[in-house]
């Protein structure tokens, strides 16, 4: 049903505030929960059983707080953290909080999908490394993450899609960006217009993050 009062020019303001502070809190998410996905994928692999720094107490120990995380609905994962949050960044609400609770759940999520292309890199390439004598250190950042960068690169960008869906939901619980407009603007005014507005604007964003992953990775792919 499309309300007699939609009047969808006047709300282009609101829509491009809106998508602004999507972007934000995707991009913020994505560049801090990479990075901390990437550090959290990296000890998983390193520590691991016959990896270059095996240690199986750190391993395990990481491996359940990835494994007791990650599962958890992200709008259940909000409410945990929120304590956290309000100690982190000074608000349990919020886009700041939503930030912050999105950048750990990327983090748990991103860690096991570098953990798991890691994974897939040839023995051969490390032993070979070793052979010359490279260190432990340096084989892990300069021959297993440049083997695996394409399939990395894939999975930042399944990464990606899954944090512009987390950032939609947390406009049902106090954060702006795309979600709260069409809950607000679409839903509860029961608004088609300005529901399916924000819905092309959402898969917009979904589509451009995954042609520019596709295309990264395919590059890296045929070198």
């Amino acid at each position: 049903m499309i309300s007699q009062d939609t009047n969808l020019p006047e709300l282009w303001s609101l829509i491009g505030t809106a998508t602004w502070e999507t972007a934000y809190m995707v991009a913020i998410t994505v560049a801090i929960g990479g990075v901390l996905g990437l550090g959290v994928g990296l000890a998983l692999y390193a520590t691991r059983a016959g990896g270059l720094f095996a240690n199986r107490v750190a391993f395990t120990l990481l491996n359940l707080v990835v494994n007791f995380f990650r599962p958890i609905p992200f709008v259940i994962f909000i409410a945990t953290v929120q304590p956290l949050a309000r100690l982190v960044v000074g608000i349990g609400i919020g886009n700041k909080a939503i930030i912050f609770a999105m950048t750990l759940a990327a983090m748990f999520g991103i860690g096991r999908i570098v953990e798991q292309n890691l994974v897939t890199v040839d023995s051969g390439v490390i032993e070979a490394a070793r052979s010359m004598g490279a260190s432990r250190l340096r084989i892990l950042t300069t021959v297993v993450v440049p083997e695996a960068l394409g399939p990395l690169i894939l999975g930042y960008t399944f990464a990606f899609v899954a944090i512009v869906d987390m950032s939609a939901i947390a406009g049902a619980i106090g954060a702006g960006g795309l979600g709260n407009f069409a809950l607000q603007y679409g839903y509860r005014q029961f608004d088609t217009v300005v529901t399916w507005t924000v819905v092309l604007i959402i898969v917009a964003f979904v589509q451009v993050g995954q042609f520019l992953g596709n295309t990264a990775a395919r590059r890296v792919l045929r070198r």
